[in-house]
């Protein structure tokens, strides 16, 4: 009797809808993580990804080969077909496709290549900038974007063993023209793990905790801008492209409190919290595929390294500076991420490596795809600062009576010391409180009046009381808003 007492109260909350408040969401509901088969026998440690016309994708190994794959976007991925496009390239960290050649970013160079007589070989290859210095560091790692509006190349170069600047415009930010002019652009970088641009063009890379950088993050290359890392700062003498030096920033000094002493320091965007957000951000890519990955359009994807994760950032621009949250999204990859790229049909398409930084992943390399079922998780989808709070949105209507009591919700702030030395402890905390909660009156939106918000400090908030009006619990119910200015 029990037994059977017990089956009919599930199938009534099945039929009322229901159980989705007791079941938690599980990843696979929402999207479909897929291993692409790679050639066999090779190593494959992806460091670029470059889509091309009738769904061919370019990637490139760490170790110089350049691969063409057919398939990749296919229901049945037994028939991915490789060949090899050209070898013995110089780790390129950065690829696109245009007008029939493929353009890298390689350790000593931008390179252009194709096949002239057809016969599925690279045989053209024209170098069009190679101004920077290189020594042979293992760590003079060198990033490069797709082209900006003006057809510019961005990049952003590694410090020598991330830690100083012994080869010309290390830890820099260079813009290659069609041209082939190099125009410095921004200083303070020390060890970039990638670059892109949001949707509106604007160009970011996220650099990875060390001196000068209390904890990893995602940081705008507003031109003109130090970005906080003083190692590079001797080439100023080199160039007339950007405005004179800098001051040196104060050691076990305060980002907020340095700003004010550097008029060319650009803060952190978002700040991502190590070992909170991952360790080692890499790829970025806004998503401008309309929906077809779910409601996160012009948002930003950012790959992890270290935990083999995909992270999800929304931006806002505040007092003429760009700052936001970042959000956990997709796990379970099968390797560290570097370079992550978006088809215009929503798909995701990630390559991952071990080499030389652990990661979760259970494998060395992997090259992955990841799609949207329809199904949409409910989550929060933007946090935004107000001048007394922050306005939270969800990806469906809430629940009002959970979502409406301040106690559903959970504040604490803190920063990071900025140094010399490498990273820093979470410094100067405070719990902001959060005195009331107005839902919107679509349900989608609930405002916060918060006492004490802390101008420069990350605010973590926990919305864990917070259910959808259907039951559903959040699928993450944590954000990290990176708090640079507080909206006049």
């Amino acid at each position: 009797m029990n037994s059977l007492l017990t089956h009919a109260s599930l199938c009534g909350l099945i039929a009322t809808g229901l159980v989705t408040a007791l079941q938690a969401q599980q990843q696979s509901d929402f999207y479909i993580r897929e291993e692409i088969p790679l050639p066999p026998g090779e190593v494959m440690e992806l460091g670029s990804i470059a889509l091309m016309p009738e769904q061919k994708i370019a990637v490139t190994s760490r170790r110089g080969d350049l691969w063409i794959c057919t398939g990749a976007y296919g229901s049945d991925l037994s028939k991915v077909n490789w060949s090899k496009f050209a070898e013995g390239l110089h780790e390129p960290l950065g690829m696109f496709w245009k007008d029939g050649w493929l353009y890298l970013t390689q350790r000593p160079e931008i390179t252009r290549i194709k096949d002239s007589d057809g016969d599925g070989k690279a045989d053209t290859f024209e170098t069009i900038n190679s101004d920077w210095g290189i020594k042979g560091d293992y760590h003079e790692y060198i990033f490069g974007s797709d082209p900006d509006k003006n057809g510019d190349i961005w990049t952003v170069l590694c410090l020598t063993g991330s830690f100083t600047a012994e080869s010309p415009y290390r830890g820099w930010a260079l813009r290659i023209t069609p041209k082939g002019e190099m125009i410095p652009t921004c200083s303070g970088i020390r060890s970039p793990g990638g670059i892109g641009m949001n949707a509106e063009g604007d160009v970011f890379y996220t650099d990875n905790q060390g001196p000068w950088n209390g904890s990893s993050s995602l940081k705008w290359l507003k031109p003109g801008s130090f970005q906080g890392n003083p190692q590079g700062n001797k080439f100023y003498a080199d160039t007339k492209a950007i405005g004179p030096r800098p001051v040196e920033p104060n050691d076990k000094s305060r980002i907020l409190a340095e700003r004010k002493r550097i008029p060319e320091f650009v803060p952190p965007t978002v700040v991502f919290p190590h070992a909170k957000v991952g360790h080692s951000p890499s790829g970025i890519v806004a998503d401008t595929t309309g929906g077809k990955f779910g409601p996160w359009e012009k948002q930003l994807y950012v790959g992890e390294q270290t935990k083999s994760e995909l992270q999800r950032v929304c931006l806002e621009k505040v007092n003429g500076l760009y700052q936001g949250a970042v959000f956990h999204f997709l796990e379970g990859f099968e390797a560290g991420l570097v370079p992550v790229r978006q088809a215009e049909d929503g798909t995701v398409f990630i390559g991952g490596t071990n080499r030389g930084w652990a990661s979760s992943g259970s494998k060395p390399f992997t090259f992955e795809r990841v799609r949207w079922t329809g199904k949409t998780p409910f989550e929060m989808h933007t946090i935004s600062a107000l001048r007394d709070g922050f306005e939270v949105s969800f990806t469906e209507p809430v629940d009002a009576e959970t979502a409406g009591k301040p106690e559903s919700y959970a504040l604490d702030a803190w920063t990071y010391i900025y140094q010399a030395e490498y990273g820093s402890p979470e410094v100067d905390h405070f719990k902001p409180k959060v005195m009331a909660a107005e839902v919107s009156a679509d349900k989608m939106k609930v405002r916060l009046k918060v006492n004490g918000m802390v101008q420069g400090h990350v605010h973590h908030l926990k919305a864990a009381g917070v259910k959808a009006a259907s039951g559903a619990k959040l699928w993450h119910d944590e954000g990290w808003y990176t708090l640079n200015e507080i909206p006049k």
